[in-house]
């Protein structure tokens, strides 16, 4: 234990310590068209992050979404169109990743619908209070949280994508992807962040950072949203 010397003010001639910052809390939105679903929501995240608005149909969903560029929206699936309006999101606020709420894992269709329009975590029908926190601070991070069954089907689904070429430079860019730039394009179409690419494809970060910026270069553009811009608009050509 450290005394201050007698006749000095306590902290004479020390430099004055100072906190750390502590980080930003993850800014959500949650959008359910049912008002106590969305207020049991909003409750729930609101011990672990910043929830910046509540909205109750697609269209005040993406207005918001525009306005104020939240980190990460809880979409409740069950609401008229959802859907479109993940797909319209990658316009609206790029930076926004969504988890998908109240998902039934059961119908792979609807899942790989999901997953194609940019969804990073499913949180199920049963899942709990603590599950609905953890997904939405994992997809924050850049990671996935959904179940084994769900993350198996978007394992093959990938796998098979790669195997079809089905992700390739669109025409008139130059150069066309390698096999393993195909897989990350299509996580990059997605949204995903490098990490999270790494961490599903079992790269090291450096290696997805490579693969990265050689797509870039491919397909001529500057930046990670136009490039995922460019290849999900070649997915929707196939």
């Amino acid at each position: 234990m450290i005394h201050p010397v007698a006749g000095l003010p306590s902290g004479h001639g020390a430099a004055p310590e100072t906190a750390p910052e502590a980080p930003s809390p993850v800014r959500v939105m949650v959008a359910a068209s049912v008002r106590l679903v969305r207020d049991g929501l909003a409750h729930t995240l609101g011990t672990a992050t910043e929830v910046v608005a509540v909205t109750a149909d697609g269209c005040a969903t993406l207005r918001e979404i525009a306005r104020l560029e939240p980190d990460l929206l809880l979409l409740d699936v069950s609401m008229d169109g959802a859907l479109g309006l993940v797909q319209q999101m990658p316009r609206a606020a790029p930076g926004t990743r969504v988890v998908a709420f109240a998902v039934d894992d059961a119908h792979d269709d609807q899942l790989l619908a999901w997953a194609e329009a940019g969804v990073v975590g499913w949180v199920g029908r049963d899942a709990s209070a603590d599950d609905v926190v953890q997904a939405v601070l994992r997809a924050a991070r850049g990671e996935l949280l959904c179940s084994a069954r769900t993350a198996a089907l978007l394992s093959a689904r990938l796998a098979l994508l790669a195997r079809q070429g089905r992700v390739a430079a669109p025409p008139g860019h130059a150069g066309q992807l390698t096999p393993r730039e195909a897989e990350v394009g299509e996580l990059l179409a997605r949204g995903c962040s490098n990490k999270h690419i790494a961490r599903v494809l079992g790269l090291q970060l450096a290696t997805v950072k490579n693969h990265v910026h050689s797509i870039l270069e491919k397909l001529e553009v500057r930046s990670r949203g136009e490039a995922g811009a460019l290849l999900r608009g070649t997915h929707a050509g196939v």
